[in-house]
C-alpha cells in the first residue's frame, strides 16, 4: 500500500494549538484528485494542501487546496503554512528552496517570500495572486439571519454587505461591535437560502468589527463547506483589507491592517495585510504570519 507523508502545522500563530491548522502532504505525486479529497475530508480541518512539481520549470511547485468538500482555487492560510513545511526542507523536487518560491494555483501564481528570526524559518509573506474583485451587495437581513444576530447589528455607513475577492469570493460585513460579533451563530437554512439567492455553491460569510482605522477582528462561517467556523482566514482578510483600502478617500495609500481571528473559538489568530494603492486602485496585497509545527506522520492510500 503506498504511504505518503503529512506535516501539520498551526498557521497565524506563534503558539503551537492555536491559530489555523492545516494539513501539508509535501509530496503528492501519485495521488489522484479523488483521493486527494478524501484525504481532506478525513483530516477535516478548513483546507488541506498537496504539493506537486511545478507544470512550469521556473516556478516551484504546483499546490492544489481542498476543503473537507471541494477544490479551491486559492486561500491564504494553506499557502502562508506550506510556504513553512517546504522552507525547512533542503530542496523541493530536485531543486534548493530559496527564501522565494512560486506556487501555481488555480488562481494563478502565487509568489511567496519566506520570513526567518536568523536562519530559522518562522512563517510567510505572500501576494494575493489576483487584484480585488467586488461583486453584489447582500441585504443586511440576510446577513443578521446567516449569522443569528439582529438586523441593526449589520451596519452600512461605510459599505454595505458585499461579495469581494482577490482569488476566493466572501461576503463581508460589518458588525456593530464585539458583543454582536461574539453573538454570531451560523444559521444553516440561511446559508443555503443566500447561496441559492446570489446563485454560489458556497456562500463564506466574514464578519468583522473595525477597532481602529486598520484594526480589525473577525469571524468567518463557511457551514456549507462543513466549516462551521474558521480560526484564521487570509483570503477574507485580504479582499477586505483591498476593499477597505479602495474605500479609503487618498489615491495613494501604503498601509498595514491587522485582523485578530480565532478568539471566540479558543484558537487567537493574527495576519498581518501590507496594502499598497494607486491612482486610487489597490494594486498589491501581501498576506503575512507566522507558523508553528505541530504534528507529523504518513497516509496509507
Amino acid at each position: 500500500m503506498p504511504t505518503a507523508e503529512y506535516v501539520t502545522v498551526d498557521v497565524f500563530t506563534s503558539e503551537r494549538f492555536s491559530g489555523n491548522p492545516l494539513a501539508v502532504i509535501p509530496d503528492a505525486r501519485g495521488i489522484s484528485g479523488e483521493a486527494m479529497q478524501k484525504i481532506a475530508t478525513e483530516f477535516g480541518y478548513s483546507e488541506t494542501t498537496f504539493v506537486l512539481p511545478p507544470e512550469s520549470p521556473e516556478n516551484s511547485a504546483l499546490v492544489r487546496i481542498f476543503t473537507p468538500t471541494a477544490e479551491v482555487p486559492f486561500a491564504g492560510h494553506p499557502n502562508v503554512g506550506t510556504a513553512y513545511v517546504l522552507g525547512q526542507r533542503p530542496e523541493l523536487f530536485g531543486k534548493p528552496v530559496g527564501d522565494r518560491l512560486r506556487f501555481e494555483e488555480l488562481a494563478g501564481l502565487v509568489e511567496v517570500e519566506l520570513q526567518r528570526e536568523e536562519s530559522r524559518v518562522i512563517g510567510a509573506t505572500i501576494r494575493a495572486p489576483r487584484p480585488l474583485d467586488v461583486g453584489d451587495e447582500v441585504t443586511p437581513d440576510l446577513i443578521a439571519r446567516c449569522a443569528s444576530i439582529e438586523p441593526a447589528a449589520v451596519l452600512t455607513r461605510t459599505h454595505a454587505p458585499i461579495f469581494a475577492s482577490v482569488g476566493l469570493p466572501f461576503a463581508l460585513a460589518e458588525i456593530d461591535g464585539l458583543q454582536a460579533l461574539g453573538a454570531a451563530c451560523p444559521d444553516l437554512s440561511a446559508f443555503r437560502e443566500a447561496a441559492s439567492r446570489h446563485r454560489v455553491t458556497d456562500f463564506s460569510l466574514f464578519l468583522y468589527v473595525r477597532q481602529e482605522p486598520w484594526q480589525v477582528r473577525a469571524r468567518m462561517f463557511a457551514p456549507l463547506d462543513n466549516v462551521t467556523e474558521d480560526p484564521a482566514t487570509g483570503s477574507a482578510s485580504a479582499a477586505l483589507a483591498a476593499y477597505l483600502v479602495t474605500l479609503a478617500e487618498e489615491t495613494e495609500l501604503d498601509t498595514q491592517i491587522i485582523v485578530e481571528q480565532g478568539v471566540e473559538m479558543g484558537r487567537a489568530s493574527i495576519i498581518e495585510l501590507d496594502v499598497r494603492k494607486r491612482g486610487g486602485i489597490v494594486r498589491d496585497v501581501r498576506i503575512s504570519g507566522r507558523c508553528v509545527s505541530a504534528m507529523r506522520g504518513a497516509i496509507d492510500w
